[in-house]
C-alpha cells in the first residue's frame, strides 16, 4: 500500500480512521467505507485531505485520525546494527513448566525455530503468519519472540501479525488486532513498533483500544487482577519527539541504553514520556534460517534497537507476574525506589538473559 509523508509523520493517503458514530457526518468527504473489528476506515474522495478531515471530525466530538503508518524498529531508523548479523547458535533450553502468564506479541509474525519446534509455548501461527520468513524485516518478530522466551521462561506467547515482511503496518490494522485481543487479553503486550502523528497528539482510536485492554481490576479464577500491561518501544529516532504508542500515558515506553549500561544508546528515542530502559545493543536471539539480508543465517542473529530493549522489559514484567498482578509489577518497577534512573529514559531494567 502507498505511504505519504505529512508533517514528518507517515499516513495512508486518503484514509481516515473513526467509529460508526462519525459516518453520517463524514459522508460528504467519503467515497467508500471499510469496517472490521469495530474500526471504520473512510476512503476519502479525491482532493479531501485526511488530516483536515480528521481535525474537523475531532472538533465535532468524534474520535478520528489519519490512518498513521507504523514501522518496526530498528531497520528504518538505524542504530549500531540497523540490520541483523548472523551469529553462531545461542544456547537456550525451553522450560517445561508453564507460569500461567500470557504475553501478546503484535509484530511481523513468528517463524518456526528449534527453540519452540514441537512445543506449545505460543499460539499456533495464524494463516496470515505463513509468510513470517519473507521480507527485509521478516525476522523481527522471531527475534523478539526469542528474547521473550528467555526473559520470561514458562510464559505463553500469543502472536498476531500486524506488520508486513518489510516491517510496515498501520493504525487501522493495529487497532483491529487490539480489539480481537479483548476476549482473551494477555497479561503483558509487547509492541515493538510505532511512529509519529501528524499533529504530535495521541492517536485516539489506538489510545482507546489500549486503555480498554488495560481495563479496571477484575477478579479472575486464579485470584489475580485482570488488565493488560502494554510495553512499547520509544523508537530509534534519536529524538525526544513523542513516538506512539510508547508515549501514551497508559503504556510503558521503553528506550535503550548502550553496552555500558550507563548512557542512552545514540539511536534511542528519549524524553519525559519514556518510562523505562534496558540494554539494546548487540543482543542475540532466535532468527530466520537461511540466506537473508545478504548474509547466511542459521537461525540466530545479533541485532540492536529499542524494539529489543522493549522485549527485555516486557519479559521482565511477565516473569515477575508469575506471583503478582502485572500491573503491580509495573507500579513497583517504575516507582523508582532503589532503582537506577537514566536521564530521559526512566528506570533501568537489567537484561538478565
Amino acid at each position: 500500500m502507498e505511504i505519504e509523508s505529512v508533517g514528518a509523520a507517515y499516513i495512508r493517503p486518503g484514509q481516515v480512521l473513526t467509529d460508526r458514530s462519525a459516518l453520517s457526518v463524514a459522508s460528504r468527504w467519503t467515497q467508500a467505507v471499510s469496517e472490521a473489528d469495530g474500526v471504520c476506515v473512510l476512503h476519502l474522495s479525491p482532493g479531501a485531505d485526511p488530516c483536515e478531515v480528521a481535525r474537523e471530525l475531532r472538533e465535532q466530538g468524534h474520535r478520528a485520525s489519519p490512518n498513521h503508518v507504523f514501522l518496526g524498529q530498528p531497520l528504518f531508523f538505524g542504530g549500531p546494527a540497523s540490520r541483523p548479523f548472523p551469529v553462531p547458535p545461542v544456547s537456550h533450553k525451553p522450560g517445561r513448566s508453564r507460569s500461567g502468564v500470557v504475553v501478546g506479541l503484535l509484530d511481523t509474525g513468528v517463524a518456526e525455530h528449534p527453540w519452540w519446534s514441537g512445543g506449545d509455548w505460543y499460539d499456533r501461527i495464524a494463516p496470515e503468519d505463513a509468510d513470517a520468513a519473507e521480507g527485509a524485516q521478516a525476522g523481527h518478530g522471531t527475534f523478539i519472540a526469542g528474547l521473550l522466551a528467555r526473559r520470561a521462561p514458562g510464559a505463553a506467547l500469543r502472536v498476531h501479525r500486524v506488520l508486513d515482511g518489510d516491517g510496515v503496518g498501520d493504525e487501522a490494522t493495529v487497532v483491529r488486532a487490539l480489539h480481537r485481543l479483548r476476549e482473551h487479553p494477555p497479561h503483558v503486550l509487547n509492541l515493538s513498533f510505532g511512529g509519529h502523528t501528524f499533529d504530535d497528539r495521541p492517536p485516539p482510536l489506538l489510545s482507546d483500544a489500549i486503555a480498554e485492554l488495560a481495563g479496571p481490576p477484575v477478579d479472575t479464577p486464579t485470584g489475580r487482577a485482570a488488565g493488560t500491561v502494554t510495553v512499547a518501544c520509544a523508537g530509534n529516532t534519536a529524538s525526544d519527539r513523542p513516538f506512539w504508542p510508547a508515549a501514551l500515558p497508559s503504556v510503558v515506553g521503553v528506550g535503550a541504553v548502550d553496552a555500558s549500561g550507563e548512557r542512552r544508546a545514540p539511536y534511542s528515542g528519549h524524553g519525559d514520556w519514556v518510562d523505562a530502559c534496558a540494554p539494546g545493543d548487540w543482543l542475540t536471539s532466535s532468527f530466520l534460517d537461511g540466506s537473508v539480508h545478504g548474509g547466511d543465517f542459521a537461525g540466530y542473529a545479533a541485532w540492536s534497537g529499542t524494539s529489543f530493549a522493549t522485549a527485555l522489559v516486557a519479559g521482565a514484567v511477565a516473569d515477575a507476574a508469575r506471583t503478582e498482578p502485572a500491573r503491580e509489577v509495573v507500579r513497583r518497577m517504575l516507582d523508582g525506589h532503589g532503582a537506577r534512573q537514566i536521564r530521559d529514559l526512566g528506570v533501568l531494567v537489567p537484561a538478565s538473559l
